[in-house]
């Protein structure tokens, strides 16, 4: 069977190739470009298309892949906010993604990027590297006896929970549907959304892009922080309206910011563009600021989560052909 897997990049390829070590079924053919409704086109004679974040699946896109044929979307991530799933639905496609694929991938990279910003890694390594061995201006703190704010605790947001736990610090935690009984047995306190800004050192995201997340971290909602607040986001870049960021680092009330995500990464993220200019203001804004670390989207990018993304991705396309149910570590988003 054939697959046209979209927005790849070398690690993609490696991985989806691996998965095929236990037969082949699958023929997979990888496009550089993303599918959207321009390029829809290619995917004629494919039995399925594989996606990632930031291919559009609006309806005139899912139009034209239905017309040509394509009855399976598989999605190789945890989002699909960028899916148009009830266009998809009416058009008799279906739609699977893999939303646990490594949960300690994401969640250890939020906590690597907290480490960094804090204790000035990133600066005193790049010194380093030009011999000044000075040490002005790396003042960090001590994580231990601090308060973090985790908003959302499905599988990330819990396993980024356990390990704030771990370095000694008190978690606070909110999420519209808690889990009271982990949240006894690790020692963390369930609480309001209020309570949680007006009380955490450092606040991390955890939640799908929603109607109702979306900028859920605001004007409003930033103004609540406590002073000198320090933000982690590695789930999706529109839970965070940039502009109040800015103001907020501007003013000095926030006090660091730590992101792998950013609301209008289409374009720039996953490209190298060294060579060009970046047209997006607020995003060179943002990159410099002392006070700011991104990383451009790769909290995923692990050996674990790369190979349980191919593994599951490649195993739900030739079970829905075979008119199987999807694998245990996969979702079904439509039937």
């Amino acid at each position: 069977m054939k697959v046209a897997v979209y927005d790849t990049k070398s690690y993609d390829r490696r991985f989806l190739e691996a998965s095929e070590a236990g037969g082949g079924e699958v023929e997979w053919v990888f496009h550089e470009f993303r599918l959207n409704a321009d390029t829809a086109r290619s995917a004629e004679g494919a039995d399925a298309v594989c996606v990632f974040v930031n291919d559009r699946l609006d309806r005139a896109c899912l139009e034209v892949i239905a017309e040509v044929g394509v009855r399976h979307v598989a999605l190789r991530c945890a989002g699909y906010n960028n899916v148009d799933i009830e266009a998809g639905t009416e058009l008799g496609l279906r739609f699977t993604r893999v939303p646990a694929y490594s949960p300690h991938a994401v969640a250890e990279h939020s906590v690597a990027l907290l480490l960094t910003l804090n204790r000035k890694i990133h600066r005193a390594y790049n010194r380093v590297r030009e011999q000044n061995f000075s040490l002005g201006g790396l003042v960090g703190f001590d994580l231990h006896g601090k308060t973090v704010g985790i908003v959302g605790t499905g599988k990330i947001g819990r396993v980024a929970a356990e390990i704030f736990r771990g370095f000694g610090c008190r978690v606070l935690a909110f999420d519209k549907f808690p889990d009271e009984k982990w949240a006894e047995n690790r020692g963390i306190e369930y609480t309001s959304f209020e309570t949680l800004l007006a009380e955490a050192h450092v606040v991390s995201l955890y939640v799908p892009l929603l109607p109702a997340t979306r900028y859920i971290l605001n004007a409003d909602t930033l103004a609540k922080t406590r002073p000198g607040v320090v933000v982690i986001n590695t789930s999706r870049g529109k839970l965070i309206d940039t502009t109040a960021l800015i103001d907020g680092l501007k003013s000095g009330h926030i006090g660091g910011v730590a992101l792998d995500v950013y609301e209008e990464e289409e374009g720039v993220f996953f490209e190298d563009l060294s060579d060009t200019v970046v047209q997006d203001d607020e995003l060179i804004r943002l990159i410099g600021f002392p006070n700011v670390l991104v990383t451009a989207h790769q909290a995923f990018l692990t050996t674990e989560a790369l190979s349980k993304i191919a593994e599951v991705t490649r195993e739900n396309i030739v079970r829905h052909a075979s008119g199987q149910d999807p694998v245990e570590e996969t979702e079904v988003l439509s039937d």
